[in-house]
């Protein structure tokens, strides 16, 4: 990926972000007052998000036998809140340029939560999936404004490992959801399950609100749709951004089905495990927040295309290991998958908030848009392609969109050296 030309269009017009002008109040940073309280606030509205919106998917074997719905139908109760929050985190990162990234984290959270409460109460599979994708529209207000929130607050130098931190806050809540909603499932249902995540989901907002520090860089614009037009329009023209914006929905593609369909295998012969085993599985996740908070170092030492290769290759090794009929080999390749996916998604992202210097909550938003889109589609035809030719054609569909964030990386690696030659042969002019 070229690190030339990486700056986003600049936008003029009511909805875009005031131009970045020196703070008059020094930066977040580590050892500053207010990192910490922010560290902790943003790890734990991660936790509750993801959570929240994989909350569903341990327990799909579970509602599957219960409601008498096939593999596929099930498949919707996560497809449809993360399919909704792909939709909607565009328009409600706009509203945060407006009313400010803290305001809009905290109705989202709120809303999310009380929907929660609400899921274990469906009275049908239709119920469960419509309650679950407005809990994913609600949740859509969270990652595009945190992100935005970090590049606003956060020293440039200190803004990946914030970024990581937020996103390990990510992977303890998918772990921590999906491992108690295993559990209380074998025990006392799914619903019940359902109900614990929301409670938990809910103490960590309380958390959230009561430690993030209040903005000190943000910069209020109004709404304005042909402003927005113009900043997403302009995001959209950026050859970078395009980029990321694909690895992120490639590997979460990647994700989404691994994950979707993990459940549905180990449930059959040869593992046979109990629902709550299955959803011990997810301890893995802990990799997941080792890898993302890492992010950081590794950009530091192989640069962003070197750490996403990195991450590309750790994620095939796994993919490909996870084929063995072996309880030992299948953990081992999960563990490799998770590691790789968290590293790579913690560089993408932050490569999207560095390089869009005007209307970042947008850029954010973009980039989450394409990363839960890939989400919606990789648990969706991940449960279809486990149950039309088993293991072997979720790692194909896995490898197949590994094999395009290769394709996506390579050609940025060669439309770099091909600037880099222009711009020295028009500098020998």
């Amino acid at each position: 990926m070229p690190h030339v030309s990486t700056e986003a269009p600049v936008v003029t017009g009511a909805l875009a972000s005031a131009p970045v002008e020196p703070p008059t109040v020094e930066s977040l940073a580590p050892g500053r007052p207010g990192y910490r309280r922010m560290s902790f606030a943003l790890f734990a509205a991660g936790v509750a998000a993801f959570a929240l919106l994989y909350s569903t998917q341990a327990l799909l074997p579970a509602i599957t036998a219960d409601l008498g719905v096939t593999a596929g139908q099930a498949s919707w109760t996560v497809s449809a809140a993360t399919g909704a929050l792909a939709l909607f985190v565009l328009p409600l990162s706009a509203l945060s340029e407006r009313f400010g990234r803290r305001t809009l984290m905290t109705v989202s959270l709120t809303v999310a939560v009380l929907v929660g409460l609400l899921v274990p109460f469906a009275p049908n599979l239709e119920w469960l999936i419509a309650l679950r994708a407005v809990q994913g529209a609600a949740l859509a207000g969270l990652p595009a404004s945190a992100m935005a929130y970090l590049a606003e607050e956060v020293r440039p130098k200190a803004l990946v490992g914030a970024i990581g931190l937020f996103v390990a806050g990510n992977s303890i809540g998918g772990m921590s959801g999906r491992v108690v909603a295993g559990w209380i499932s074998q025990l006392w249902g799914w619903r019940a399950a359902l109900a614990a995540v929301g409670l938990i989901a809910l103490v960590c907002a309380v958390v959230f609100r009561v430690l993030l520090p209040k903005a000190r860089h943000f910069h209020p614009g109004t709404l304005n749709p042909r402003a927005l037009a113009k900043t997403v329009g302009g995001h959209l023209a950026d050859p970078l951004l395009r980029r990321l914006y694909a690895i992120g929905a490639l590997f979460m593609t990647v994700f989404g089905a691994v994950y979707t369909a993990i459940g549905f295998r180990l449930v059959e012969a040869p593992f046979n495990l109990p629902q709550g085993v299955i959803g011990s599985i997810f301890l893995v996740y802990l990799v997941g927040t080792v890898s993302s908070a890492a992010a950081g170092q590794l950009v530091a030492r192989l640069g962003r295309r070197g750490a996403l290769y990195l991450a590309v290759g750790t994620t095939a090794a796994g993919l490909l290991l996870s084929l063995a009929d072996s309880l030992g080999a299948v953990l081992l390749g999960l563990v490799l998958i998770t590691a790789g996916f968290f590293a790579g998604h913690a560089v993408a992202s932050s490569a999207v908030s560095r390089t869009a210097k005007t209307g970042r909550a947008q850029a954010s938003a973009l980039y989450q848009s394409a990363y839960y889109l890939g989400s919606s589609a990789g648990g969706t035809l991940g449960a279809v392609a486990f149950h039309t030719g088993g293991w072997g054609a979720t790692v194909t569909l896995g490898l197949l969109a590994v094999l395009g964030v290769v394709s996506v990386t390579l050609y940025g690696t060669h439309a770099a050296r091909v600037e880099r030659r222009t711009l020295a042969a028009a500098a020998g002019r």
